[in-house]
């Protein structure tokens, strides 16, 4: 899908349908002249639903429909008969979306299973009918309550990536041409920084039909958390990552540089970024020889599990599909 066909942000207007009013009927029939009160409730207003739909990946359905509004309850009618209550508003939403109340910020709800259904603005309860306001000393009540006012409330939609590992690493690290040879996903290439402008998820096979999603995060610079480059427009799509796979050129100048650095913009980003799993690919390995990648190798942090990769020729792939899954289950 092309890029700009992918939003992971849109505001939108949620109006909840008000309360149906409650009836103050009495009731009437051949020979009765003074009936009793029998009007019944309003019905209830409309909610906006959210619901979570594995077969969304963008919030693109969303970007050019600023109000969702739901129906007004209906109401009450003679006889006791509650009014019918208005129709609810579905918005299906891709997994990994987040709802944050556009004024104060507040996180409603994260939306992370297919099917799964949050009222996010409740609609307006329904007027009680005269029926209900009745006693010994007031046998005749000829009022009922209106029904409650809907909400209407300005909505953040937030769309984080949602993946078993996240590709991190400066801009033209191969992490496109990784995850093309990995997966199926068809990334665009080029030799040029920013290729990738949307993160692309891909489906890694492994043994014994056994698989993880992969997502390619488009490229962090320096100062990244500071709104520089890309900066914080994919930062966030790191958060729901099981696992980070930083993926660093062989032909870097200073690879444990490199690594700092994008560990550097994590942490100034989320600290609790640090927390997650973290395996080291020296991407573009062709160029080198056994005894160099020795050589190098001593130089890497010691602590990371890292291993020496080349998507061009498949160079230890087999292995670095080892490794992620041997993290991922760990």
């Amino acid at each position: 899908m092309a890029s700009e066909n992918f939003i992971d942000y849109v505001k939108l207007c949620f109006r909840s349908g008000k309360g149906g009013a409650g009836s103050s009927h009495l009731y009437r029939a051949k020979g009765i002249i003074k009936g009793g009160p029998d009007g019944g409730d309003g019905g209830r207003g409309g909610h906006i639903i959210v619901r979570g739909n594995a077969q969304l990946w963008t919030l693109l359905h969303l970007k050019y429909r600023k109000h969702i509004i739901a129906e007004m309850g209906h109401g009450g009618g003679e006889n006791r008969m509650t009014g019918k209550s208005g129709n609810d508003e579905i918005v299906e939403v891709p997994l990994g979306t987040v709802v944050k109340d556009f004024e104060t910020g507040e996180i409603r709800c994260e939306i992370t299973q297919d099917g799964q259904e949050v009222i996010v603005t409740k609609g307006g309860r329904g007027g009680l009918g005269n029926d209900k306001f009745k006693s010994p000393t007031n046998q005749t009540p000829r009022y009922a309550q209106p029904g409650e006012q809907g909400i209407e409330e300005w909505i953040i939609l937030e769309l984080k990536v949602l993946a078993d590992v996240g590709l991190v690493g400066f801009p033209n690290a191969g992490k496109s041409t990784l995850l093309s040879v990995l997966s199926a996903a068809k990334p665009e290439i080029a030799d040029y920084p920013f290729t990738t402008l949307t993160p692309n998820l891909g489906v890694v096979s492994y043994r014994d039909y056994k698989s993880f999603v992969m997502a390619d995060i488009p490229g962090i610079i320096e100062g990244a958390a500071e709104g520089k480059g890309l900066g914080l427009r994919f930062l966030k799509h790191i958060e729901r990552n099981s696992l980070l796979l930083f993926a660093i050129p062989a032909d870097s100048k200073d690879i444990k540089k490199e690594y700092k650095v994008l560990v550097n913009e994590l942490k100034k980003y989320n600290p609790e970024l640090l927390d997650k799993k973290r395996v080291l690919a020296i991407t573009k390995s062709d160029m080198l020889d056994e005894e160099l990648m020795k050589q190098m190798k001593k130089e890497l942090p010691r602590t990371l599990p890292s291993v020496f990769i080349s998507a061009v020729t498949t160079f230890q792939l087999d292995k670095l599909k080892d490794l992620l899954w041997k993290e991922l289950n760990d």
